[in-house]
């Protein structure tokens, strides 16, 4: 058992003032015993009676099949400073506290979540306090939650903190270099705040006896690569030993905090391949080491402890929304026709991207709150309440604090972060935080594990779209339309599938299918999906034919490729390429050349060309830039990829090689209208960048 402290001592009497029943009759005052203090724990939710919200309960239990599940215990958030006194109808802290005291609770749960410049990369929480006012968020924020925590009269209370959410990830992602990153971060990064708050918080509330500290770490699609998995452990460690704070502040971690990954996937594991092929080639996973949070959350408690936390750190995870049940829930693995369809196909995160946060359409509750479920776990917990909106879908006035996050508007297309998809979310949604009465039934009606008595009415399909047709194509991608559904309700989204599987999805009646192979025919059908999770029977099916391009390859080599450029036109074109050996037989790699096709626009004609990193040595790699004399549009230039030596056995991969060119005189390129560039951020199939294997075309496309 970990000892911090000594305990606080003496009682507050609270006195309890009731007014005159009518006709003259009164109640005494009752005067409730000194509260004893609660011993310090290694696991504070083993054994607790934790406090229910009534101000959440009310709002659940009021909306249909709410009831059951109107008493799960749920944290209360601390988002900005007038929370702390209560804004508008909301209850105080110290009246929630009383509260609790009065149900007869003996844990707490409460979210820190106001530093200064908050969630850097989301403007749909963004928060009151700008990058600088690191001394407000002290003197104003943390050190009254903490004088209201060290009240004697709540020592009787195990009160577990979430200090701020999203924080400390974004500064590992999101601050420079990456596609996702935004000068918000940057600066963050630079100034220092995040870490001087997170440990100021850490070092404050930690000493209070009867608080247990939890950082929030993220979750699986955000911090599961190699390359991002000890950097985060070693961030965490930064933090937590900054402004006097020390890793005996802190009693674990919790992923997954308001997000939606899946607690578990049962069909699926990363080890597993397909065709020789690994899972974590698929585009869902992009390579991650990760499918699910509770992996996830395992293999980053041992890191931590490697990194010197304490061995009996335990980790929450949120499993508030991450259920994803329903009639749309797999019930077995995807086929075996490639690692897409089998990933896709069995996957029960139904979500078009993992990078996708707000408001997600087809999202259910997941795991009632437990204590100590599984190995290193201390507990699932409902850190965001079900029905507290993640953003407003349009732009609202608010005093507080709050933006308007592309993220949640339902026919938003994207950006580096979720590689360029729909955003997923629901329409009509409010501002962070406030309540969303669609999301909250549809939740309900998509839970897993179901809820008893729970669901809605709503149960009637969409009908099925009809009038598919394809309305262009060229060599790497089919666009449909179609006319729309009809239903009780309304259509919420349409899904859009490829050979029956699920490749993508569109609040409108059209969609764009890119990433395709030139010269190859591919059937498509539509669904319809309503709010509450009811799905039309598919389509009448439609077949095209993408066209031929400048030639097209039929040996085993491919060639994937990922945008790893955050900018179209800075200076430089970035990318990671990848080749994989399709066939049965091992391929020689000296005979093998990769061409990337550009335009250099304006200025000098000659370049500087560099391989960055390569799993299988930049040594290995050779790299320069010609002219393709080419007319064709956006190809009047080509990188050109070789191999020194080595080769590539059958089903495997020569792993990521990540390149850069520039032009001699450093001037901008216009990236927009290049012949092979592309905008996903994981890898893919890439159809108009060309493999040559002894001087013939074997893959793609060429102008």
């Amino acid at each position: 058992m970990r000892n911090r402290g000594t305990t606080l001592h003496g009682v507050r009497r609270k006195l309890a003032a009731l007014s005159a029943l009518a006709m003259g009759a009164a109640l005494a005052v009752a005067i409730p015993s000194p509260a004893s203090a609660a011993a310090r724990v290694d696991n504070p939710y083993v054994g607790a009676t934790a406090y229910v919200n009534p101000d959440w309960s009310a709002k659940a239990a009021a909306e249909p099949g709410g009831s059951v599940i109107a008493d799960e215990p749920s944290f209360v958030w601390m988002d900005r400073i007038a929370a702390i006194e209560g804004a508008g109808d909301a209850m105080s802290l110290r009246e929630h506290l009383d509260t609790a005291l009065d149900q007869g609770a003996n844990l707490f749960q409460v979210v820190i979540y106001d530093l200064p410049g908050r969630d850097c990369a989301a403007l749909a929480s963004n928060g009151e306090l700008g990058p600088t006012e690191l001394g407000r968020y002290k003197t104003e924020y943390i050190d009254p939650i903490a004088a209201i925590l060290a009240d004697p009269a709540y020592a009787s209370l195990r009160i577990v903190t979430v200090i701020e959410p999203d924080s400390l990830p974004n500064l590992v992602t999101n601050a420079g270099g990456t596609a996702g990153s935004t000068e918000a971060c940057a600066t963050m990064k630079a100034n220092g705040n995040y870490e001087k708050g997170v440990g100021y918080a850490l070092h404050t509330l930690g000493a209070i006896p009867n608080v247990y500290n939890y950082i929030d770490a993220a979750h699986h699609g955000w911090l599961g690569w190699d390359s991002n998995f000890v950097p985060a452990a070693q961030e965490f460690k930064k933090a937590a030993t900054s402004e006097g704070a020390t890793v005996a502040d802190v009693q674990g971690f919790i992923v997954n905090t308001a997000n939606y990954s899946a607690l578990k996937e049962p069909y699926f594991k990363v080890t597993d391949t397909v065709n020789g092929t690994t899972v974590r080639q698929s585009k869902w996973v992009d390579w991650n080491y990760y499918a699910d949070e509770l992996s996830f959350a395992q293999a980053l408690r041992t890191e931590l402890v490697s990194q010197g936390f304490a061995s009996d750190i335990g980790m929450l995870i949120d499993t508030a929304r991450n259920g994803w049940g329903g009639p749309a829930r797999p019930t077995g693995a995807g086929p075996l026709t490639g690692v897409d369809d089998y990933v896709n196909g069995g996957r029960v995160d139904r979500r078009i991207h993992a990078g996708n946060w707000c408001n997600q359409s087809g999202a259910g509750i997941g795991e009632r709150p437990t204590s100590a479920p599984e190995p290193g776990i201390d507990a699932y917990v409902w850190a965001k309440p079900p029905g507290e909106s993640d953003g407003n879908s349009q732009p609202i006035d608010n005093d507080e604090g709050k933006g308007f996050d592309r993220m949640c508007d339902p026919t938003y297309t994207g950006n580096g972060r979720n590689g360029n998809s729909l955003s997923g979310a629901l329409p009509n949604s409010p501002l962070a935080g406030h309540w969303f009465s669609a999301q909250f039934q549809e939740l309900v009606r998509n839970a897993y594990p179901p809820l008893n008595g729970g669901g809605g009415d709503d149960t009637q399909a969409p009908t099925a779209p009809t009038g598919l047709k394809v309305t262009g194509r060229t060599s790497g991608s089919v666009s449909l339309s179609w006319t729309a559904s009809t239903d009780n309700v309304g259509v919420s989204a349409y899904d859009v599938y490829r050979a029956g599987v699920r490749v993508g999805s569109s609040a409108s009646t059209s969609y764009t299918d890119t990433g395709l192979t030139a010269s190859t025919a591919y059937s498509y059908t539509v669904r319809a999906r309503d709010a509450a999770g009811n799905v039309s029977p598919a389509s009448a099916a439609v077949s095209a034919t993408t066209d031929q391009g400048g030639g097209t390859g039929g040996g085993t080599l491919k060639v994937q490729y990922k945008n790893t450029d955050s900018s179209a036109t800075d200076n430089q074109i970035r990318m990671g390429l990848q080749l994989v050996n399709t066939g049965t037989s091992t391929v020689d790699l000296s005979t093998v050349k990769v061409r990337y096709w550009f335009t250099p626009e304006a200025g000098a004609s000659t370049f500087g060309t560099a391989c960055d990193y390569a799993v299988i040595g930049c040594g290995n790699v050779t790299h320069g830039v010609s002219s393709s004399g080419s007319a064709a549009p956006g190809a009047s230039h080509y990188l050109e990829v070789g191999f020194g030596s080595g080769s590539l056995a059958a089903g495997a991969s020569t792993g990521e090689i990540q390149l850069r060119l520039n032009k001699s005189d450093w001037s901008n390129f216009d990236e927009t209208d290049d012949y092979s560039h592309a905008t996903n951020t994981g890898y893919a199939d890439a159809s108009k960048i060309a493999v040559y294997t002894a001087g013939t075309l074997t893959w793609g496309t060429a102008p």
